[in-house]
C-alpha cells in the first residue's frame, strides 16, 4: 500500500505541471502531429517507478539495520547504567539524590558572595565602625574636658603599648584558638554556625585576602566595643561581661545561631579582660585580628584536606 500510494503521488508530481498550463484539457488533447502521446511523459513515469523501487530497496535495508543495532548494542550497555532502570527503587532514589545535589549546588552558589562584594563589604562595614568608635570617644573626652560627669575613653583606654602586653596577647590568642578548636569537635552545631560563616565569606576569597577580613574587622570592632563602650560602662569584669554579650548578640545572623552568638559572647569577655588589664585597646585589637587569621588560615586548610579526600 505504501509503495503504491508513493508511486501515484510521484505521478501527480511528474504531470501536475502540465496540468496547470493545461488546465480544463483532457488527456486525448496531448498528442503529437503523428498522433502519438508524448515521449517524455512515459519516460518520467518510467523513471519515477525505478526511483520509488531503489528508494524501497534503501528502506528495507535502513529497517533492517535500525530493529537489529540496538538488539545487538543492549549487551554492551553497562550496568551501573540499566541498573535504575530494573529497580524502579533504586532508580527513585537515584533522581531524588540527583536532585537534592542539584538543589544543594544552587543554593550555595546563589549564596555565596563573589570576591569583590566580599572585600567591599568589609571595608565599608569596618570603616562605619571605626568611624562610630573614634566618634564616641572623642565626644567623650570633650564632654569630659568640658567637665560633664562623662568617662574620658580617649583617655582611660590609650593607644600606648608596652612589651608585656605581648603575655596578654599570646595568652589570649592561645585560650580562643584552643577553645575553638575543642568547640568544634564537640558542639555540632556550633561547628555547623562557624562553617557556614566561614562558607559566606572566606570561600570566595584568595588567601592573601584573609589578612584584610581578619584585621580590618579586629581593629574596627575593638574600637568600638572595648576601646569606646567599655570605659563608658566602667572597666571592670561586669562592664566587660555585658559589653561582650552585645558583641555576641550583634554576630547572630547569616547562617550563624545561637551557638556562635554564645561563643562571641564569651571571646568578647576575654578581650575586655584584656583591655582592663592593659588600658590599651592595641592588647584586643592585636589578639582579635590575629584570632581571625588563625582561624580562617586553619578553615581554609582543613576544606582542602575534606576536598582532595
Amino acid at each position: 500500500m505504501m509503495i503504491k500510494s508513493a508511486a501515484i503521488s510521484a505521478d501527480y508530481l511528474v504531470f501536475r505541471p502540465i496540468g496547470l498550463l493545461f488546465s480544463g484539457s483532457d488527456s486525448s488533447h496531448f498528442k503529437h502531429r503523428g498522433g502519438s502521446k508524448p515521449d517524455f511523459a512515459v519516460s518520467a513515469k518510467r523513471n519515477s517507478k525505478q526511483k520509488l523501487s531503489r528508494n524501497r530497496g534503501k528502506l528495507e535495508q535502513n529497517t533492517i539495520q535500525i530493529t537489529q543495532t540496538p538488539l545487538d548494542e543492549l549487551d554492551r550497555v553497562p550496568n551501573s547504567i540499566s541498573a535504575p532502570i530494573d529497580n524502579p527503587s533504586s532508580q527513585d532514589d537515584f533522581i531524588h539524590k540527583s536532585s537534592h545535589e542539584i538543589l544543594v549546588d544552587d543554593k550555595s552558589s546563589l549564596r555565596r558572595p563573589s570576591r569583590d562584594s566580599v572585600l567591599q563589604a568589609c571595608v565599608l562595614t569596618s570603616g562605619s565602625i571605626f568611624a562610630l568608635g573614634a566618634i564616641i570617644r572623642q565626644i567623650s573626652h570633650i564632654s569630659s574636658m568640658e567637665g560633664w560627669a562623662v568617662p574620658d575613653t580617649l583617655m582611660d583606654v590609650s593607644f600606648d603599648f608596652e612589651w608585656w602586653h605581648l603575655q596578654l596577647i599570646t595568652g589570649s590568642i592561645i585560650t580562643v584558638s584552643s577553645c575553638r578548636y575543642f568547640l568544634l569537635k564537640m558542639w555540632p552545631e556550633f561547628a555547623e554556625s562557624s562553617e557556614a560563616a566561614n562558607q559566606q565569606v572566606l570561600s570566595s576569597l584568595n588567601p592573601l585576602d584573609y589578612a584584610m577580613v581578619a584585621f580590618l574587622p579586629g581593629i574596627s570592632e575593638e574600637l568600638l566595643f572595648r576601646g569606646a563602650l567599655l570605659p563608658l560602662f566602667g572597666l571592670n569584669w561586669k562592664s566587660a561581661l555585658v559589653i561582650g554579650s552585645l558583641f555576641g548578640a550583634l554576630h547572630l545572623g547569616n547562617g550563624r545561631k545561637l551557638s556562635f552568638a554564645i561563643w562571641a559572647s564569651v571571646v568578647g569577655f576575654i578581650y575586655g579582660l584584656g583591655t582592663i588589664m592593659s588600658s590599651s585597646v592595641l592588647v584586643p585589637m592585636a589578639s582579635h585580628s590575629l584570632n581571625n587569621l588563625i582561624g580562617a588560615t586553619l578553615w581554609r586548610y582543613s576544606s582542602k584536606n575534606k576536598t582532595e579526600m
